[in-house]
């Protein structure tokens, strides 16, 4: 499949991600899922400094007419979105696993944003209550950051400082 195919797909509540021309289709996500997505987004986006923007998924980010990925939420220079897309390599992907997507989040996209050289990704996973942040090291490959979990505390200065309780990821508090 290409790019053009996919646009061609009819809206049906599902995420349609295309990986080196082959088609992944996830369900939609659920509440616990959608409460980290958001207050995430909020975080980032108060911290996010002039020149950048935060944009949640589900966004296309692409690489020629065999690859789109729509990431939960997605860090790029402004300059390089377009109304449409991202159509170079992000500054920060995260992506909240779900039951349905933890293998293709944690191996199939994680092996494309590696391969794009996106220099940072977080993976969380909402139930086990986990982050793990990889950072692009300078053999061009992806190298563990952090990895935290429970009532942590997440802090990193990539792509700009920010602090994340993942317990308040999930709860609100």
């Amino acid at each position: 499949m290409t790019v053009r195919d996919l646009a061609a797909i009819p809206e049906d509540g599902r995420r349609h991600e295309l990986v080196d021309g082959v088609l992944y289709v996830s369900p939609a996500p659920g509440l616990r899922h959608q409460h980290a997505v958001f207050r995430l987004y909020g975080l980032l986006e108060s911290g996010c400094p002039p020149g950048m923007d935060v944009v949640g998924g589900p966004f296309a980010v692409r690489s020629g007419d065999q690859v789109e990925l729509r990431p939960d939420l997605v860090v790029g220079r402004a300059e390089d979105f377009t109304d449409a897309d991202l159509p170079v390599p992000p500054l920060l992907v995260v992506e909240v696993v779900s039951p349905s997507s933890g293998i293709h989040d944690r191996v199939t996209k994680k092996a494309v944003y590696e391969r794009w050289g996106v220099p940072d990704y977080w993976v969380i996973d909402p139930v086990a209550l986990s982050l793990t942040a990889f950072e692009i090291s300078a053999d061009g490959g992806y190298r563990q950051g952090a990895e935290v979990a429970g009532g942590e505390v997440f802090e990193t200065e990539r792509p700009f400082p920010v602090r994340v309780r993942l317990a308040e990821l999930m709860n609100g508090r």
